[in-house]
């Protein structure tokens, strides 16, 4: 009856035209390399103020899924890896390309995405329920327990170095406590700039390291020369065989991002190379991958839209940011004055069923959209980046600025574009520091409640069982990461070619 009630919510025709909106401008962003969703999210944030919240968020929904659609369509016909997920489509998929049979590929690929979208659809619906009967048992000190196991996760769990992880959620709970104190009143750390008594503003943090300092590193590439690509609409239909032989690799890539979609911290791209490992392991025919086998084209993408799909679980029902993608949607949904948690499908199920139905119109456009379009897809790729660069750069400064018609947000984005290069270019994940900024004042805020209430009792973190569990949880990862290392530095170091030459 709810979903129901999400398709109604859904097909009116102002949502439905900002979610076509929205998995449009995601695939195109999936095929043009070096954008990314997240950098498109940062640039279309500022136009979340101006539209109600259901449409805002089926928007950049539809950004987020519609990104790993396009994504395929260069990683199959053109070995162009778009964005990192679908790098290990590559392996299999433009050799098929080379024999002729990259029509094929791309019709395994849309079907597997359709499957695992779908499966990663019911997932949520049914494990709705249950997130909405222990919803009411969630108090301050459950909640700000989710929030300290979500920035422990992101923290740790994230690309390299887990100390550079660590120090970068720090620096975003810093950048989050900048502003006026809603407790006291009291300016924190504005050193006497009025601008700065209102906080941070998100879409300038994510466009700043997300968007400017991507461009800043990467302004020197040389530019991509495709070469020809046609597809044909009838080239797109798989034969019987091939279908069979893609049945099951696209079942176990469904299980495996289905799985790590509800582990907070993993991104899409360890996903995907995990399904292609598994499948090379089980294969009879390993030494075969790499040559243009349909099971490392339909494993791989299949992970990457379960997991897509799933990753909104502990996002929308737990408040925990599986990414920095999903931590941009929940920042999103703050804007707005909505609390993501265990009581959004009670408190705003126009939102919750909402999105769930959107999931299952978007995937369907997307299918619709993009047989005919494949062309125009590929065709966009020889856009230069010399022309790229300067709109993108336009277009996020007449964003931020009409946010709230002011030059100091875009000098904000500026000043964090400067910082995310030099992370960037000492090798430091900028992720966790919108994760920190995102779950920061969350935490403070439902910790001072919960000790409030408990009178200062930090033990009531222990005696309240959920909050126990969550508790427990960060220990555990904690303790895994210091275990993990302590056997990094067991490992006996290996001599360079210089040390032995010295030698």
């Amino acid at each position: 009856m709810d979903l129901w009630y999400g398709f109604g919510i859904a097909l009116q025709p102002s949502n439905l035209m900002w979610s076509v909106f929205g998995v449009l401008i995601g695939n195109l962003i999936g095929v043009l390399p070096g954008m990314g969703p997240l950098t498109t999210i940062s640039m279309l944030l500022p136009l979340t103020y101006v539209i109600p919240p259901v449409p805002a968020i089926l928007m950049l929904a539809g950004i987020f899924y519609g990104s790993q659609y396009g994504g395929a369509i260069g990683a199959i016909l053109l070995n162009l890896p778009s964005h990192p997920p679908h790098a290990v489509t590559c392996m299999d998929g433009y050799p098929m390309t080379q024999q002729g049979r990259g029509g094929a590929a791309l019709g395994i690929t849309m079907m597997s995405s359709f499957f695992a979208a779908s499966v990663g659809i019911l997932i949520m619906i049914f494990l709705s329920p249950v997130l909405e009967a222990v919803a009411f048992k969630f108090g301050p000190a459950e909640i700000s327990s989710i929030m300290l196991l979500g920035l422990l996760a992101g923290a740790t769990m994230s690309r390299g170095s887990p100390l550079k992880g660590v120090a970068m959620t720090v620096f975003g709970l810093f950048i989050g406590t900048i502003g006026t104190d809603v407790n006291s009143g009291a300016a924190r750390y504005t050193f006497g700039i009025v601008e700065l008594t209102d906080g941070i503003d998100l879409a300038a943090l994510s466009l700043g390291l997300f968007g400017i300092a991507d461009f800043l590193v990467t302004v020197n590439r040389k530019e991509i020369k495709p070469h020809e690509a046609k597809v044909r609409m009838r080239d797109m239909r798989p034969t019987r065989a091939e279908m069979k032989t893609a049945f099951f690799p696209m079942l176990r890539g469904t299980a495996v991002g289905s799985l790590f979609g509800a582990m907070p911290g993993t991104g899409p791209t360890i996903t995907t190379f995990i399904a292609y490992a598994l499948e090379r392991k089980i294969s009879k025919t390993p030494e075969l991958f790499g040559t243009g086998m349909i099971a490392g084209v339909a494993a791989p993408e299949a992970a990457a839209h379960s997991k897509t799909q799933v990753d909104f679980i502990p996002t929308m029902s737990l408040g925990i940011p599986g990414d920095a993608v999903m931590a941009l949607l929940m920042g999103a949904l703050v804007i707005k004055g909505i609390q993501p948690g265990p009581q959004l499908i009670s408190e705003h199920p126009d939102i919750f069923w909402g999105l769930i139905a959107s999931f299952w119109v978007g995937n369907v456009l997307l299918i619709i959209l993009n047989v005919p379009l494949i062309g125009i897809w590929v065709r966009m790729l020889q856009v230069p980046y010399r022309l790229l660069f300067p709109s993108a750069l336009f277009f996020i400064a007449v964003g931020v600025f009409s946010t709230h018609n002011s030059l100091f947000d875009v000098l904000q984005v500026a000043a964090f574009g400067i910082v995310g290069a030099i992370f960037l270019a000492l090798d430091f994940p900028v992720a966790p520091v919108l994760l920190g900024f995102v779950l920061g004042p969350m935490l403070e805020e439902n910790f001072r409640r919960a000790m409030l209430l408990s009178r200062g009792d930090l033990t009531v973190y222990l005696t309240r069982p959920i909050s126990a569990w969550f508790i427990a949880a960060g220990a555990l990862l904690i303790l895994v990461q210091l275990y993990a290392y302590a056997r990094h530095l067991r490992r006996p170091k290996v001599a360079t070619v210089e040390e032995r030459m010295d030698a």
